[in-house]
């Protein structure tokens, strides 16, 4: 399983070919407008250290960086994700710190306020599987990618504000059986560890790429 970075449109130019975890490509290339997914899916990242604009990839072929709905031709991190199959269940609450009205969830929600009754989620406890926030109902706006932790602020997942209008598994963004592309887009003040938590690693400065 592996991920290749082209710096050139269509596969074309220097590139760099990553079968693991990288937390800063800088010195592997430039800018990246082109990737091919030979096998698992990725979360590539805009800014070092696991920062930034996220981009989930799955097998397949993008030749410009519109084609995983890429805001810029940045990308300066990335991790291979783990493949899952086992159940979804998450726990979010109105209030930091794990506290205040609390509802669990093993299902989609397109809609937060309809089910929950408060369109703002100030802290979460996601206890099985991978979830993606989204900032709008029916799974539009800013998205956010969770792994299995406690997230204690709304910070810890990369937001600066508690809105959140839907969620869903990321079960149903990436089918193992084809090639699929989804886009988590946020500017995280705090990386996310692999367990869930906010990261004490500091964030190194982006490198600027250009069309």
């Amino acid at each position: 399983m592996s991920i290749i970075f082209y710096e050139g449109r269509s596969f074309q130019g220097r590139h760099w070919e990553c079968n693991t975890d990288c937390m800063d490509t800088f010195r592997h290339f430039n800018c990246c407008n082109s990737i091919r997914v030979s096998g698992g899916h990725w979360v590539a990242y805009e800014k070092p250290f696991y920062m930034g604009y996220q981009y989930i990839l799955g097998p397949g072929e993008y030749p410009d960086y519109h084609s995983w709905m890429g805001f810029n031709n940045c990308v300066r991190s990335c991790q291979m994700l783990s493949p899952y199959r086992g159940s979804y269940k998450m726990r979010i609450y109105n209030r930091p710190d794990l506290m205040g009205n609390m509802m669990e969830f093993m299902d989609d929600c397109p809609n937060v306020y309809e089910r929950f009754r408060y369109s703002d989620i100030y802290s979460c406890n996601i206890l099985e599987g991978f979830w993606i926030f989204y900032e709008h109902p029916n799974y539009k706006g800013r998205q956010y990618f969770l792994r299995p932790g406690e997230y204690r602020a709304c910070g810890d997942w990369g937001c600066h504000n508690p809105m959140v209008g839907s969620f869903r598994r990321i079960r149903t963004l990436i089918n193992p059986t084809m090639a699929d592309i989804s886009t988590c887009c946020t500017r995280a003040s705090t990386p996310i560890t692999s367990a869930g938590r906010a990261s004490t690693t500091a964030s190194a400065p982006a490198a600027w790429c250009h069309l």
